[in-house]
């Protein structure tokens, strides 16, 4: 089991457990009420036994937590859903992964995208997206669907010119620089950046490298609305939907806001680069 739901699996058990304990039940009191066997509830309570919805339902009623039923579901549904390793994400390619992606813009009007070394995909040129697919093409030996999936991600462009959606992306300095594809593709999406921070819709922030961090820089995620985070990782893409921790990246989005630079000044940093990498 990898550890993050391991760990997502014990923070559930340990909420439960304090909720039990609230309620002045000992195990083997909430064991009798909810008619389980005597080592259910401290098999949920240590992560060693995911619990079911209806689980949760008699837990909290057992304990006058009903009000708590909702986020509780929501962790469950989390941890679920938490891991899903991208050999299995891409088995059958580029191209589906990046149709699911449609998907969710189609859901979300509210985009938050964090990216300390890369350009965020809504922002990629067509060069630049073909780089970076074929790196984890060839990193994972995974089938070559190049052209499918670099048109999928095009496509998903559309939303940025279509109806009322807002993009808030902060990108490090260091996405600017990391050389994905060579000079050439690297001008192209340079004039990229610079094209779009022209759009109504897209906040563009760039944290300067010499920036004075208030919190410490990590992967890379992006959040659809108030609802769902995803973390992208070299062997897995966790999806976060537990209300809590959905709020935890946005107070974080909100933090390292405040290190960036925009508008004119997000553009200078563009530019530098832009005439760094022409020299």
């Amino acid at each position: 089991m990898p550890s993050a739901v391991h760990q997502a699996r014990e923070a559930l058990g340990t909420r439960l457990r304090e909720l039990r304990r609230d309620a002045g039940l000992t195990g083997r009191d909430l064991a009798n009420l909810a008619g389980w066997h005597s080592s259910k509830v401290s098999r949920i309570e240590y992560g060693k036994q995911n619990p079911s919805e209806n689980d949760i339902r008699a837990w909290c009623l057992h304990t006058r937590t009903e009000d708590q039923v909702p986020d509780l579901i929501a962790s469950l549904r989390g941890i679920e859903a938490l891991w899903v390793e991208w050999r299995k994400q891409l088995a059958l390619g580029t191209r589906r992964r990046q149709k699911i992606s449609i998907t969710l813009a189609e859901q979300t009007r509210v985009f938050r995208a964090y990216d300390p070394t890369v350009i965020y995909g809504m922002l990629q040129t067509a060069q630049y997206a073909r780089e970076i697919m074929s790196l984890g093409v060839n990193f994972h030996q995974i089938k070559d669907d190049l052209d499918g999936g670099v048109a999928a991600r095009m496509e998903r462009q559309r939303f940025l010119y279509e109806g009322s959606r807002r993009y808030l992306v902060l990108l490090g300095e260091q996405a600017l620089r990391t050389n994905i594809g060579g000079r050439e593709v690297m001008a192209g999406q340079l004039d990229r950046l610079l094209a779009v921070t022209g759009l109504p819709n897209v906040s563009l922030g760039i944290i300067p490298a010499a920036a004075r961090m208030p919190l410490a820089p990590e992967n890379a995620f992006l959040i659809f609305d108030d609802r769902m985070v995803m973390v992208e990782t070299y062997s897995a893409e966790l999806t976060i939907t537990q209300p809590r921790e959905v709020a935890v990246y946005a107070k974080a989005f909100s933090w390292l806001s405040q290190a960036a630079v925009y508008h004119q000044w997000a553009r200078a940093l563009i530019r530098a680069a832009l005439d760094e990498l022409l020299r």
